[in-house]
């Protein structure tokens, strides 16, 4: 896929999913209401989490797409997959950087509103990446990549983040 055709996917994609997900879903839970029924001593703590939370996830999200496609030539878009596996960048660290920015920016939400509902809900958005990572995007991959993608699951952490031995 040529860089320019995968630039527009993967930005439409961006507004599609992770929109949905950090921004459009929290917003019908919620309406982006503050809410302070947590003590003071914990209500701004939880707030400043929040930011950081939130602040930190969006640069993650679009560094990954991007990485999509100038290393991948392709999009995270299951549809228009990349024609090179992506391993470059934030993915040296974790294999999901795209999921767990999501989650942390949904968890931000909840700590800087006050919402105990967006935690429950990024509970549960968590477990359905997990479940679309195993059951979907692992097998997937294996396929396409073969033992590349082999060796990189087995020196990348799914999940968190850590840096990894040389490869």
């Amino acid at each position: 896929m040529r860089k320019s055709a995968a630039a527009t996917v993967s930005s439409l994609f961006f507004v599609a999913a992770p929109g949905f997900a950090a921004a459009l879903v929290p917003w019908l839970l919620t309406g982006w209401r503050m809410r302070d029924d947590l003590p003071p001593i914990l209500l701004w703590p939880a707030r400043v989490v929040g930011v950081v939370l939130i602040v930190a996830g969006v640069p993650v999200l679009v560094h990954a797409f991007a990485r999509f496609v100038r290393e991948g030539l392709g999009t995270p878009m299951p549809a228009a997959p990349t024609e090179k596996l992506v391993v470059g960048g934030l993915y040296r660290y974790v294999r999901n950087p795209m999921y767990v920015a999501v989650t942390a920016t949904v968890l931000g939400q909840a700590l800087l509103l006050d919402q105990p509902v967006l935690l429950v809900y990024g509970a549960l958005l968590w477990l359905a990446f997990a479940l679309f990572v195993r059951g979907y995007e692992e097998p997937t991959l294996q396929k396409r990549y073969g033992d590349s993608y082999d060796e990189y699951r087995r020196t990348v952490p799914a999940w968190i983040p850590r840096p990894t031995r040389s490869r």
